[in-house]
């Protein structure tokens, strides 16, 4: 078996596991945050679960560590009142990002399984461990039953050869293996990762790469922990591990070599993590702010190369630059190491850690028109702000801090001359009672003919309306970060069907992106592919959702308002309004049963 299928197995009480193979798999440590948090706790009570294990089962503040905003705030004071109750454990505002807290303090280790409401929970491939982002109904289930059903995914191996540049960043490695591999290429597919450069990268490294599999569309990017990794973990916790390797025999999807002498710095151009350009090429691209931190970029290795840019230098007029730490353990080294020293001399602004740029709350977001270098690993239209965010490595994003516009130092010598570049009670039991009917699994309307791929979930539903944990009120916000259809949500009608192209909901792991449908009442989705975790949600959600093939979809002859009908249970879709059909991949016996129970939670 591969290293996915060996650690599902094991966690699934099955001697082997196979691609296809549904299971349910046991989860070591459950975390839910300060957003998705409060989602969790309202289905245990509405649904009178309990938490199987609170040893198990945490809180990590880390979007809004400042509960800036009221919503915000009220979900962190709902949690630590349920957690109270329950004697949950809860990394709180003062402490970093989850992920990071789980690596570092033994909650997550090599072989073992961690979910979070985090989208980039599978940063654990980083040190040989499987980590997944999933929706609020599946975290509440995973903290009421220990488990959650999980599809085992194929698997790619990927061997690198050659030498890395020196001035090649970890954050410079994954966003050319974007620029190779673009958005969904990799769709759900468990990616391990080889060769002599991958054996040489620290811990730190890897998280920096692993952190950005979800951009690509895949499962998890994954390491096997060498010696070196293993002694450093076992440095930070105190504890012993083994680890978890892929059987000589395994059988991979794809195998493919791949020559990093070709790799070079990057940017990814605003919009598109994976729309990448060298740095060169975007050379004086003047910026009104820069962000250093992240769960993909504010690790010590990612501080220290960002003082040595920075060190005896001034952040150029009209630049604002915003350094967060992704630990307060790592905020702390660095201040002994003289590192916050050299930040707050240039200049910079330097936050409590946290996730920060990426969650716009904590420090800030971009104006309307400014242009942001960030060590993000998004750069989505409206994430950050409703301005432009370009994605780079920590050195490129310091040296672009003080020259005013995008450089690197392998570029040319810095200091440049510095100018301004123009809550509820507890209640035990569900208020309605769900009826035992069977659902309809054949439906027809009018269709939204919607010629895009990669729709993430900023686009469908903005960040900015994470707090609403009501359904009924999630409705009138669907797709208003789209173009071109900011006004669906007033022209929609109950019984539409969404008719769409490949990896519809990438990004991140909000259940919101779902249900914002099933508030307007869309009766179907239908998309070539679909991000990983969009179509769990939708499919725990009991929100219809099915997929064709480019031709199958030719056969119908579709044009916007067309009216058809599908099958769940055939996969027969019929064009009434032409009078064409065909016959598209039907519901999974899963996908049905979970629809007529109304829910996972059901």
């Amino acid at each position: 078996m591969t290293v996915i299928e060996k650690i599902l197995a094991s966690h699934a009480g099955k001697a082997k596991v196979q691609p296809g193979d549904i299971v349910n798999v046991e989860i070591d440590c459950r975390a839910a945050r300060d957003f998705g948090g409060a989602n969790v706790v309202e289905h245990l009570l509405a649904n009178n679960l309990p938490v199987e294990n609170v040893d198990k089962t945490i809180f990590t503040f880390d979007c809004n560590p400042g509960g800036s905003d009221q919503k915000y705030a009220a979900n962190q004071h709902f949690c630590r009142r349920f957690a109270r109750e329950k004697g949950i454990k809860v990394y709180d505002i003062n402490l970093g990002i989850g992920t990071h807290i789980a690596i570092d303090s033994g909650l997550a280790y090599p072989g073992s399984t961690f979910l979070s409401t985090d989208s980039h929970a599978n940063i654990m491939g980083a040190i040989g461990a499987f980590g997944q982002g999933m929706g609020d109904q599946d975290i509440a289930a995973a903290w009421a039953n220990g488990k959650v059903w999980f599809k085992v995914p194929e698997s790619v191996k990927l061997n690198f050869v050659g030498k890395l540049s020196s001035n090649v960043t970890a954050k410079d490695f994954v966003l050319n293996l974007l620029h190779i591999f673009g958005s969904n290429k990799l769709l759900a597919k468990s990616v391990e990762l080889y060769g002599e450069c991958i054996d040489s990268m620290t811990l730190d490294e890897r998280i920096t790469i692993s952190s950005m599999a979800t951009e690509m569309g895949a499962i998890i990017l994954l390491f096997t922990p060498n010696k070196q990794l293993l002694k450093e973990l076992e440095s930070k916790t105190g504890k012993q591990y083994s680890i978890v390797e892929a059987s000589k025999e395994a059988k991979y999807a794809q195998v493919l070599d791949i020559d990093v002498t070709s790799f070079e710095p990057l940017v990814a151009l605003p919009g598109h993590p994976h729309n990448t350009e060298p740095v060169q090429l975007n050379k004086g691209i003047k910026i009104d702010s820069a962000f250093i931190g992240s769960c993909t970029n504010g690790r010590m290795k990612d501080l220290r190369a960002a003082a040595a840019v920075l060190k005896g230098k001034k952040v150029a007029e009209g630049v604002v630059l915003k350094i967060v730490p992704s630990t307060d353990a790592i905020w702390k080294q660095a201040m002994d190491e003289g590192l916050i020293q050299i930040f707050k001399d240039a200049g910079a602004l330097v936050s409590n850690a946290g996730c920060a740029g990426c969650a716009a709350g904590q420090i800030g977001q971009n104006g309307p028109e400014e242009v942001t270098v960030s060590t993000g690993n998004r750069n989505f239209e409206g994430k950050q702000g409703k301005g432009k965010v370009y994605l780079a490595s920590p050195t490129t994003v310091a040296a672009s801090a003080v020259a005013g516009y995008i450089t690197a130092p392998h570029i040319e010598h810095l200091p440049l001359v510095q100018q301004e570049v123009k809550t509820k009670a507890f209640a035990g039991k569900a208020e309605e009672t769900k009826e035992d009917s069977q659902k309809p699994t054949f439906v027809k309307g009018r269709i939204w003919l919607i010629n895009q791929d990669d729709i993430d979930t900023d686009m469908i539903f903005h960040n900015r309306y994470l707090t609403i944990t009501k359904v009924e009120e999630m409705g009138q916000y669907a797709f208003d970060n789209l173009k071109g259809y900011e006004h669906f949500a007033k022209e929609a009608k109950a019984g539409d069907i969404i008719v769409t192209g490949k990896n519809f909901g990438s990004g991140s792991s909000r259940q919101q992106a779902v249900d914002c449908f099933v508030a307007l009442g869309v009766s179907c989705l239908l998309a070539e592919s679909f991000g990983a975790i969009y179509e769990r949600n939708a499919i725990n959600a009991a929100f219809p959702i099915l997929t064709y093939t480019s031709e199958q979809l030719k056969e119908l002859q579709l044009e916007n308002k067309d009216e058809i009908s599908i099958d769940f249970i055939t996969g027969e879709v019929r064009n009434l309004t032409k009078n064409k059909s065909t016959r598209i991949r039907p519901f999974f016996d899963v996908q049905n049963e979970i629809y007529q129970k109304g829910g996972l939670l059901g």
